[in-house]
C-alpha cells in the first residue's frame, strides 16, 4: 500500500499517518520529522536544512525530493508507505512519480482529509502550550485553571505557528500550492476523500473500511 495523505495544515494528517502505519505495517514518512531529526543530531543535511529556514527561506524541492527517494529506498519501504508532508506541490508530485515508476511502483491511493477553514483554525489557535511540554486546547483539553498549566502551575502561551492570522496564511498557502493535488490524482482515480470533522479514532476506522472496499 503505497499512500499519499493530503489536507489543509491542521486537519490530522500526522495523527491519522501514524494509526495507520500501526494498522497497515508500513512506515509512516514525514518529511518534516526526517528534517527535525537531521537539525536535532546537527548532521550536515540537518545544518543545511536548519540554514535555509533560519533565513527565512523553503527547503528547495530538490533537496526535499532526493531525502525523499532515499528514504523511499530503504527495505521497509519495499511493501509500502505513508506519505505525509509530501508531496507538497504538482512538481513534487511529478517527481515522486518518477521515481516510483523507476522501481516499476505508483502511488495506489491517495487519502484527502476534508476540514473547513474555520475549523481548522478553532483547532489550532486554540492550543496552549506550557515550557514542560504538556500541550492544552481552550475547548477540548482546556486546563483546570484558565492559563496555568495542570502540572507545574506555569504559565501557558501561544506558538506563533499557532496563532490565527498565521495560520491563516499557512491555509493561503495550503489552497495555492498544494490544494491542486486533489485534481492530480483524482484524473487516475486515486483520490478518497475522508470526513476530518470527527473525532481520530473514527477517521482512522473510515479511512480502513475505504481502503478495505479497494481493489488494489
Amino acid at each position: 500500500m503505497r499512500m499519499i495523505l493530503l489536507g489543509p495544515p491542521g486537519a490530522g494528517k500526522g495523527s491519522q499517518a501514524q494509526n495507520l502505519s500501526t494498522a497497515l505495517s508500513v512506515p509512516h514518512i514525514s518529511t518534516g520529522d526526517i528534517f527535525r531529526a537531521n537539525i536535532k543530531e546537527g548532521t550536515a543535511l540537518g545544518k543545511q536544512v536548519k540554514a535555509i529556514i533560519d533565513a527565512g527561506g523553503l527547503v528547495p524541492d530538490d533537496l526535499t525530493v532526493h531525502i525523499v527517494e532515499d528514504r523511499l529506498s530503504r527495505s521497509d519501504c519495499a511493501d509500502g508507505f505513508i506519505l505525509d508532508g509530501f508531496p507538497r506541490t504538482i512538481p513534487q508530485a511529478e517527481q515522486l512519480d518518477a521515481i516510483l515508476s523507476r522501481g516499476g511502483n505508483a502511488v495506489d491511493v491517495v487519502v484527502n482529509l476534508a476540514c473547513p477553514d474555520d475549523v481548522i483554525v478553532g483547532r489550532i489557535s486554540g492550543r496552549r502550550m506550557c515550557h514542560c511540554g504538556r500541550t492544552y486546547h481552550l475547548v477540548s483539553n482546556p486546563p483546570r485553571v484558565e492559563g496555568v498549566c495542570d502540572l507545574d502551575g506555569d504559565t501557558l502561551f501561544v506558538r506563533e505557528d499557532d496563532r490565527e492570522e498565521t495560520v491563516r496564511t499557512r491555509l493561503e498557502t495550503y489552497h495555492l500550492q498544494t490544494e491542486p493535488l486533489i485534481a492530480y490524482y483524482a484524473k487516475e482515480g486515486l483520490v478518497k476523500d475522508i470526513d476530518g470533522i470527527p473525532p481520530i479514532a473514527d477517521i482512522t476506522v473510515d479511512i480502513l473500511d475505504t481502503l478495505g472496499n479497494m481493489s488494489l
